[in-house]
């Protein structure tokens, strides 16, 4: 009997309808880059303390308090000024008198006796006119480590929702996994801007990433199960591309949005547009196929043959197609992850694979540093430089494979980490602009492994291996802000070192893992377990009765 890849070769592979399902599938990813926003909402402006018992001379000089912060460095000791202490000073009375004049640059009064320093117990003044998660909540000095929380009960969220989305979309489908999570999404982005209190915006913050880890894994699995062997890199492409696009838009936004919560709405509300999804798009056919659901799958193949045009074999509709040699039909189970061999290889290289990308890529973006101290300038110049990742990676991975690419761009990302620390300060422009072509590189690979993370199972685990081990990504991106600032209060560069080794190691541990270059994808755990013994790695070999 055929097999779903068989059927696509009746209906087409690559028609009208699975580039309309590829476009819809792929732009709620422009959304999910919208999560990241917590990079924006959780910068620390410069401050500084605000200043009380100062009305007579802000009122009489006719100063506001951005002007009697450079004369109280005028007065202290050396220039001197700490953000988190001020002089117990009343500013009110003898410290200076302006005798109406407005003209700051006349005055320099140093104190005869230094004044004592107390902590800031009247707020803090903040360097910026737009107001962030840190502005409004006062998220500095003996603070500062509750604004860290927000980007990691984010990534909490990933973690869990990896296991428990997962799971759910392998058990119960794809779609209602992504309709659901969709609605998860928008609510809880509705949450964060409304949240009158910081738990309660760092709960809402876990439930983002929750339902956003789940909304991205569902779509995607759904969109790539259309696909035959030879176009499936088109998804990663729209995909890629989707989601680079989002994070330009995002410092863009950030920028002529002033207000953090008006920001949040505005990249909220759009999520319940995607809810109509519901009645747009239909649930995977292979999916289907391996629950035993054989009429509602044969219904769709049809609507793809009508949709690109073709005829589907009488013989084929009144059929059941991958009826015989089905294993049982058993819910998902963690387990089945390290149950055979090939497997538990597979799961295991992968999991390192997800962590080391996302240690190296997160570490080199807080490392890099381009534009100083503009965080919004800093944030768009380093989602630009992803943009070619999407078309590197559609120029090359079928050219020369999946296990060579990924070796090759984090062997390439791992000499450029190691090469930094040796070249001189002098060449600044080449130290530079290594680290941007390793970062590059490391997008490339990463592009890859998620790809190449979604052909490596079988359709009754592919959503909960993509899952789980995408889930160490979430890992490494709590681990990744700490290795770096640990690391560099020693020295700057070593931490490059260690992402030089962790590359280089990736780029040895991926030559394991099975060629999908050219192989239908998997249907069931015998056909991962069948490629060793039938060498099929690189071609697209079948038997008589229909298996890879």
């Amino acid at each position: 009997m055929p097999n779903f890849d068989e059927l696509l070769n009746h209906v087409g592979e690559f028609g009208r309808y699975q580039r309309k399902i590829s476009v819809l599938g792929c732009l709620p990813l422009v959304l999910f880059a919208f999560v990241l926003v917590g990079v924006v909402l959780g910068n620390s402006p410069e401050h500084w303390c605000r200043i009380d018992h100062a009305e007579s001379i802000l009122d009489s000089c006719r100063w506001n308090e951005r002007e009697l912060r450079e004369l109280r460095q005028r007065i202290a000791p050396n220039g001197s000024l700490g953000r988190c202490q001020r002089f117990n000073v009343n500013w009110n009375t003898n410290v200076v008198n302006c005798s109406g004049s407005s003209n700051i640059s006349h005055f320099y009064s140093p104190l005869a006796v230094t004044p004592g320093l107390e902590p800031c117990d009247h707020g803090w003044v903040f360097n910026s006119s737009h107001t962030t998660v840190v502005t409004e909540f006062s998220l500095v000095c003996d603070m500062s480590w509750l604004a860290d929380l927000n980007q990691v009960c984010l990534a909490a969220g990933f973690f869990v929702g990896s296991f428990v989305t997962g799971y759910l979309a392998d058990r119960f489908g794809r779609k209602p996994c992504f309709i659901g999570s969709m609605l998860g999404l928008g609510l809880a982005g509705l949450g964060v801007a409304v949240s009158p209190l910081y738990t309660m915006l760092l709960a809402f913050r876990f439930l983002q990433g929750f339902f956003a880890k789940g909304a991205w894994t569902a779509t995607y699995v759904l969109v790539i199960e259309f696909f035959g062997s030879s176009n499936r890199k088109f998804v990663s492409v729209m995909s890629r591309t989707l989601y680079s696009v989002g994070m330009v838009i995002l410092p863009c936004l950030a920028y002529y949005i002033q207000s953090w919560r008006t920001l949040q709405l505005v990249m909220t509300i759009p999520t319940f547009l995607f809810l109509v999804y519901y009645w747009l798009v239909p649930e995977s056919p292979r999916w289907l196929i391996s629950q035993r659901r054989i009429q509602e799958a044969m219904g769709i193949v049809e609507s793809i043959a009508k949709c690109n045009n073709r005829s589907l074999p009488d013989n084929l509709i009144e059929a059941d197609p991958l009826t015989e040699n089905q294993e049982d039909l058993n819910p998902p189970s963690f387990k089945d992850l390290f149950r055979t061999p090939n497997m538990r290889r597979n799961t295991v290289i992968l999991i390192y694979a997800w962590f080391t990308s996302t240690v190296v890529f997160q570490g080199l973006v807080l490392r890099l540093g381009i534009t100083g101290d503009n965080v919004f300038l800093d944030f768009f110049i380093s989602a630009v430089v992803e943009l070619p990742t999407g078309l590197i990676f559609y120029l090359a991975v079928d050219r020369v494979g999946r296990r060579p690419l990924m070796a090759a761009s984090n062997f390439i990302g791992g000499v450029a980490c190691l090469a930094v620390p040796f070249i001189s300060g002098e060449f600044l422009w080449l130290k530079k602009a290594v680290a941007i072509l390793g970062r590059l590189a490391v997008a490339v690979g990463f592009e890859t492994v998620n790809f190449a993370n979604s052909e490596l199972y079988p359709t009754p685990l592919r959503n909960l291996g993509m899952s789980v081990c995408s889930s160490a990504s979430d890992i490494g991106a709590v681990v990744a802000p700490f290795l770096l600032y640990r690391m560099a209060s020693i020295w700057q560069e070593l931490p490059l070192f260690l992402y030089g080794t962790m590359s280089v190691l990736y780029s040895v541990l991926v030559m394991l893992l099975p060629e999908m270059k050219g192989v239908n994808l998997l249907e069931t755990i015998d056909d991962l377990e069948k490629m060793k013994r039938t060498n099929c790695f690189c071609k697209n070999k079948k038997n008589s009765d229909g298996n890879i």
